[in-house]
């Protein structure tokens, strides 16, 4: 740590500016089971949203400030420590909201799109931070992109929602201090009041949760479920120099077929998750020649309405191990899958707990237990109506991995956006 960082860091615990904080298990996760540093942009999650309307940088500046104020997880970088990296959460933040006019070539959506990946692949400092940086770039008169990157280990897919709304809110009250008057019936929030639990006190109460013993009973399952498991990739070099650019795909599945898989689902008292992950495994196995299936799904962790609009990383990982056989009719595959995957879901533990108890930490280059996401996002991204301004949210790639295949199905319309 430099010297200038090391005697701000002690002036700021000994003021009472800084608290130090155990990680989280999620945040655990980052340290001790991915594949790359916790710092590396992998770990960076990018957003960014169209405005159109009369807006200025000192307005969103102000109600960038309130929602900093208000989010601990805004507030909040790391010490690495001398045996466990800690939280250092601050009392206050730092407002970070570049301003830039762009040019004629940056404005159009290939330019923007190198702007806004510039942007999300430059490294956080994890212990002076702020975890965040915002972007206000404006392409013509009342037409502006604010590009967001927040680092996952105070942030994630729920987080982007989260945020959203509070920086709305935090426009809105921006624009009656100033004496103008708000449709009401717009339904928007008027005021930012304290988080009814803030993302460290989640934090401690999920510690004082998982017990050894709580942990102890979680972990029987998971050893007996996952004994003998592979990773798809296994036959990889995790350390071979990999400099191909990553490959990205995008379809989407139209809502007639979408419609018919939930239905699907209901004839067969399945949801549309274990619809869709049976679906998948099948075609690994029909691409791979792979019967014994090991793929990680991400959950949202937030059981509890307290935490609905507080920001910070909360989600959870459970794996999800199937066996395919190519000659069982779907219908009969489905129930299989469906029954095993509310199993895993009842027994959904701290990942980086999971990881240590079956033996499979994480190492360079190879993440713990599995290699292979699968996601169905149903966390909240709204579009956000604004008095006079019209509003457009959208998450976009680091374009780097943590894993060595991800599927992620997103609502779009009744369809699904599949990546």
């Amino acid at each position: 740590m430099a010297e200038d960082l090391r005697a701000r860091l002690k002036q700021w615990l000994a003021s009472g500016e800084a608290r130090l904080l155990p990680l989280t298990f999620p945040q655990r996760e980052l340290w001790e089971t991915a594949p790359v540093p916790p710092g590396a942009a992998a770990n960076n999650i990018g957003c960014f949203f169209e405005i159109k309307g009369p807006v200025t940088h000192e307005q969103c500046e102000e109600a960038v400030r309130k929602t900093v104020q208000r989010q601990g997880a805004m507030r909040t970088s790391f010490l690495p420590g001398k045996e466990k990296p800690l939280q250092i959460v601050r009392s206050t933040g730092e407002t970070i909201l570049h301003y830039r006019e762009l040019s004629e070539s940056e404005a159009t959506p290939e330019g923007l799109d190198e702007v806004m990946l510039e942007a999300v692949r430059e490294p956080f400092d994890m212990v002076g931070g702020p975890l965040y940086r915002l972007h206000m770039l404006r392409r013509a008169e009342d037409d502006f992109v604010i590009a967001l990157t927040i680092h996952h280990a105070v942030a994630d897919g729920w987080t982007l929602g989260a945020f959203v709304q509070d920086l709305a809110t935090a426009y809105i009250m921006g624009l009656r201090e100033k004496g103008l008057e708000i449709d009401k019936s717009l339904g928007l929030r008027d005021s930012l009041p304290p988080l009814p639990m803030s993302y460290a006190e989640w934090g401690a109460v999920e510690r004082k949760r998982w017990t050894p013993a709580e942990i102890d009973r979680h972990a029987s399952f998971w050893k007996k479920r996952l004994a003998g498991s592979k990773r798809l990739f296994d036959n990889v070099n995790p350390a071979a120099d990999r400099t191909e650019p990553l490959q990205r795909w995008f379809t989407s599945i139209p809502a007639e077929l979408a419609d018919a898989s939930r239905a699907l689902a209901r004839r067969s008292g399945a949801t549309l998750f274990s619809t869709l992950l049976a679906s998948f495994q099948i075609a690994i196995n029909r691409w791979m020649g792979a019967d014994d299936i090991v793929v990680g799904t991400p959950v949202a962790n937030r059981n509890k309405a307290v935490v609905a609009e507080t920001m910070g990383y909360f989600s959870g990982i459970v794996p999800l191990r199937g066996q395919v056989d190519p000659d069982r009719p779907f219908a009969d595959a489905l129930k299989v899958v469906h029954t095993e995957a509310m199993d895993a879901f009842a027994h959904a533990m701290p990942f980086a707990e999971l990881a240590k108890a079956v033996g499979e930490p994480g190492a360079a280059g190879r993440h713990a237990v599995f290699d292979v996401r699968f996601a169905l996002q149903n966390h909240p991204i709204p579009d956000v109506g604004l008095p006079g301004i019209s509003t457009k949210l959208r998450t976009y790639s680091t374009g780097t991995a943590r894993f060595d295949l991800g599927c992620e199905l997103t609502d779009d319309d009744g369809g699904f956006e599949l990546v």
